[in-house]
């Protein structure tokens, strides 16, 4: 069994450079599948979900060249299958994304219901809702998506209940062979919305007004393939910067657009740090005890759940009681009770969790719950008294390229080890 070991108590300091993002990237190669020919991704992050997917992409006929570790070539030509494995949909989230641009090529899919972190329902109805209107037949059976478009995909009016990030992603790709105009009300704003719709217009789609909450699709016949650069990841630099304010030297963060985290920064800069944009990226560090501040999670341009652990890591320290906010995901706040075992003083009630800052943190043997849970637990790490093990590390293998080289290369004393895995072969 991987572990990740963590020594707190080493000034942690320096300049680190973040990845293409894992939230784009994967829906940006789903695209590829519209596009038949060779489409070039750069800035790819090598991560274990973009693996995944890339085997998804193969098993329904595509072709995939791995360039060097960040860029991929992939040749849709031959794709001749609209049905993707349960083995590997299963593992990730991000596996319905290939529901829309199977029905926009071959007006049918066959996807296995979505997996990948324990955090909440994933209920998928308000694609399924969306795509309905669109003039898509919907059968759910044995855990899978059958989907099918016998009168062809028809540009309609869709308003989503809720900004799905994935809703929109597979509305935005079935729409753009779709006859007529489409119109998604209440879409998600996210930056990786706006990555896919920049690629997808490059590819030849007539899309406007990512990034805003109505978002116009144009019907067109054919999309070419492109060479297209993953924007930077601004979860993966949120938890980098996140360290400059837990331990109060300055992190310099590169390779993303601080504009992607306003509000996270705005936050920091309420609990005491202070920010300084510059090229390229930013810089967070702290010279004053952390203050409390509430927090609650949102769609873009709200603050992000996936940087809630981060931060509650952060205010788990501060001098005072605050309240954070889970308003996206029911079951993200499993890391609390795992932050708990390091000396934390959190109490959740329903999606509030109540957070009574402590004087530190004491290392012990805690489990990753999830993809950015386990993130915040090495980030704890930094900062405990003695050593802190983080088990279960495959969720963090799922969206951060060389987690731990990069710590180290700030000055932290962390490493990877294999460790038994105690009770793995005992009788039940």
């Amino acid at each position: 069994m991987d572990v990740i070991q963590v020594e707190g108590g080493h000034r942690v300091t320096g300049e680190v450079r973040v990845e293409g993002a894992k939230n784009s990237a994967l829906k940006l190669m789903a695209a590829t599948i519209m596009a038949p020919g060779v489409t070039t991704l750069t800035n790819v992050p090598n991560i274990a979900d973009v693996h995944v997917m890339g085997k998804v992409l193969k098993n329904i006929g595509a072709r995939i060249e791995v360039v060097n570790e960040h860029e991929l070539r992939i040749d849709t030509s031959s794709v001749d299958s609209w049905e993707t494995p349960y083995h590997l949909v299963a593992q990730m989230r991000a596996s319905t994304a290939v529901l829309g641009p199977l029905l926009s090529r071959f007006g049918r899919a066959v996807v296995a219901m979505p997996g990948g972190c324990n955090i909440g329902a994933r209920k998928i109805d308000m694609h399924i809702l969306g795509l309905e209107a669109l003039g898509v037949e919907f059968e759910v059976e044995h855990g899978n998506i059958y989907a099918s478009a016998p009168h062809g995909l028809v540009g309609d009016t869709v308003t989503l209940s809720f900004a799905s990030v994935g809703a929109t992603e597979n509305l935005m790709m079935a729409s753009v062979f779709a006859k007529g105009v489409t119109t998604i009300d209440n879409a998600a704003r996210e930056p990786e919305i706006v990555d896919l719709a920049n690629m997808l217009n490059e590819m030849g789609a007539k899309i406007s007004g990512a990034g805003s909450p109505v978002i116009e699709i144009e019907g067109v016949s054919e999309l070419r393939p492109v060479e297209h650069r993953v924007v930077g990841d601004r979860i993966e630099a949120g938890t980098f910067l996140a360290i400059g304010a837990l331990t109060g030297d300055p992190v310099t963060v590169l390779g993303f657009d601080p504009a992607h985290l306003g509000l996270v920064l705005r936050k920091f800069e309420q609990m005491g740090a202070s920010v300084e944009r510059v090229s390229g990226g930013c810089r967070v560090w702290r010279e004053r005890p952390l203050v409390p501040t509430d927090i609650q999670t949102l769609p873009f341009p709200g603050f992000p759940t996936d940087m809630q652990a981060q931060v509650m890591c952060l205010l788990a320290l501060a001098k005072g009681s605050c309240v954070i906010t889970e308003n996206v995901f029911e079951n993200r706040f499993m890391f609390a009770s795992e932050l708990s075992r390091m000396g934390a003083d959190i109490t959740i009630e329903g999606h509030h969790a109540i957070v009574h800052g402590v004087d530190g943190f004491s290392g012990t043997q805690v489990r990753s719950p999830d993809l950015r849970g386990g993130a915040a637990l090495v980030l704890a790490g930094l900062v405990a008294d003695g050593l802190t093990t983080v088990s279960d590390i495959h969720h963090i293998d799922r969206g951060y390229e060389g987690f731990v080289e990069k710590l180290s290369s700030l000055g932290a004393c962390v490493e990877r080890a294999s460790v038994p895995d105690e009770g793995a072969d005992e009788p039940l």
